[in-house]
């Protein structure tokens, strides 16, 4: 799962990490909620020279109305690695319509007697990464505004976050910085998509816990001190202890 994440990175600083025409205005976002459907940076396979401004949860192209999009865009915030070929919601999308999510941090919950922690996960050294996203174009019938909308993939999660993510097991597509290309390939084989879709290795994450009002309904969380370590001793130091908490 990965319904909130964070991408702090200014836009001058990502512009010297990747070569690409910004289209949009961005400034860091601290706390990205999927259930408020922001818009978010990505690069599409369309147009793989420019950074633009897609709304998070996917509207597929055939879904009729506004409140049909409306309830269902919740419930396509993320789409499966090992279903995305079969799901109606997806399929049509993935083989040609795929795109860079970017982000520098996601945010997952570890359940220990019955309480949830919530954590921050992020590269070794806190560079800017992407996940893995296929994107949409609809068209409301009524008004003809047009909604650009995203998906973030998930797999089954890695040992690290397994440990973190422990009553689901499952975590968002961290693409290495050499697949990029290829992720934006439309003519990319099925096969080759496949492959692609996997955990990242352990070794290339870190995590720590913070604060539980990111969780709070209405709280104010899109904020520096929303990333702040808070320490929570019923769990250990580490994440590497976090092995001895699993359910």
């Amino acid at each position: 799962m990965c319904y909130h994440y964070t991408f702090t990175k200014k836009q001058e600083q990502v512009m010297k990490a990747i070569t690409a025409e910004w289209e949009m205005p961005f400034e860091p976002v601290f706390h990205a909620n999927g259930f408020t459907f922001p818009h978010m940076p990505v690069i599409t396979s369309q147009e793989p020279g420019k950074v633009q401004a897609y709304t998070w949860g996917l509207i597929p192209h055939w879904v009729g109305t506004l409140e049909e999009a409306t309830k269902l865009r919740a419930q396509t915030l993320n789409a499966k690695g090992e279903t995305i070929f079969e799901k109606p919601a997806f399929r049509s999308y993935v083989p040609k319509r795929r795109c860079l999510v970017l982000a520098d941090g996601f945010f997952e919950w570890m359940e220990f007697q019955k309480k949830k922690y919530p954590h921050l996960v992020r590269l070794q050294e806190e560079e800017l990464f992407a996940f893995a996203g296929i994107y949409s174009h609809w068209t409301e019938p009524e008004t003809g505004e047009l909604f650009r909308t995203f998906a973030i993939i998930t797999t089954a999660a890695n040992p690290f976050m397994a440990r973190i993510h422990n009553s689901k097991q499952r975590m968002p597509v961290i693409l290495p910085r050499a697949a990029w290309q290829d992720w934006l390939n439309p003519e990319l084989p099925r096969e080759k998509i496949q492959e692609l879709l996997q955990p990242c290795p352990d070794s290339y994450l870190k995590a720590h816990t913070i604060d539980r009002a990111i969780g709070r309904p209405g709280a104010d969380t899109n904020h520096a001190g929303t990333l702040a370590e808070v320490s929570y001793p019923e769990l250990g130091a580490s994440p590497e202890q976090f092995s001895l908490f699993d359910s």
